[in-house]
């Protein structure tokens, strides 16, 4: 397939998950895709089998590194905020230091690879975010997270606004649990902190989606696919859900 051939396209946190299984899809439709991320044997092993494929070591909370990656990429046509960090616990045991963790690399993040992109892109160009199901809904136990995540979703409605006149989109997809490695994370704190075996914390976080299982990857990357396709075009400041029901 070549629907996206000649386009450039950039991903942060692209050697796992949600970003990994992007960056093979636009690959394999013939995208350059450059991808970003703070660990290199993750980002090395996703490039190694496309030729169209290039990583680099990026932090999204360091202006430099987002600066650095977008550089290495050139022109950019797709710009994929995909990086982010979750974890879980009563508000009131939340410390400074984990708020400012958590806002650093899921609201500002996105901030500085929309920055960036805006900065470079032409007409025609898509901006998409990997916001969450938190960011329409508030989520106990995730009080930072969540707080994050409606910001992304506002961010990117205003940036939608911003940048309509010169034909660029804006676009956050929400996706409810996914079947990822952020969530083997949370699992794992999930069973060492009820007792409970690992399968059946799976099952506890799969009961939250209404239709009881956890979202696939393949789901959220077919949204991007269609956000950045022409098909999308006058698909802007929306945040998709894709939860399997409210």
């Amino acid at each position: 397939m070549s629907e996206f051939s000649g386009k450039s396209v950039v991903i942060t946190g692209g050697g796992t998950g949600v970003g990994a299984d992007m960056a093979r899809a636009f690959a394999d439709r013939g995208a350059t895709v450059t991808i970003g991320g703070r660990r290199e044997a993750p980002l090395k092993s996703v490039a190694a089998d496309h030729d169209t494929m290039r990583w680099g070591i990026c932090d999204v909370t360091r202006t430099e590194d987002i600066e650095a990656l977008f550089d290495m990429a050139g022109n950019v046509d797709i710009a994929i905020a995909n990086a982010g960090q979750a974890d879980s616990s009563p508000m009131v045991r939340v410390t400074d230091a984990d708020w400012d963790r958590l806002i650093a690399v899921n609201l500002t993040g996105v901030f500085l690879t929309y920055r960036a992109a805006a900065q470079r892109m032409s007409a025609g160009g898509r901006i998409i975010s990997v916001a969450s199901m938190a960011g329409l809904h508030g989520l106990a136990y995730a009080a930072p997270y969540t707080a994050a995540k409606h910001g992304v979703v506002g961010l990117t409605k205003a940036l939608a606004l911003e940048l309509a006149t010169r034909d660029i989109t804006v676009n956050a997809i929400c996706p409810g649990y996914l079947d990822t490695e952020l969530t083997d994370g949370s699992v794992a704190k999930i069973a060492a902190k009820t007792g409970k075996s690992e399968d059946e914390a799976r099952a506890i976080l799969a009961g939250n989606n209404p239709m009881k299982r956890l979202i696939r990857v393949d789901e959220v990357t077919a949204a991007a696919l269609f956000l950045a396709s022409p098909a999308a075009s006058s698909v802007n400041g929306t945040a998709i859900a894709i939860t399997g029901g409210t």
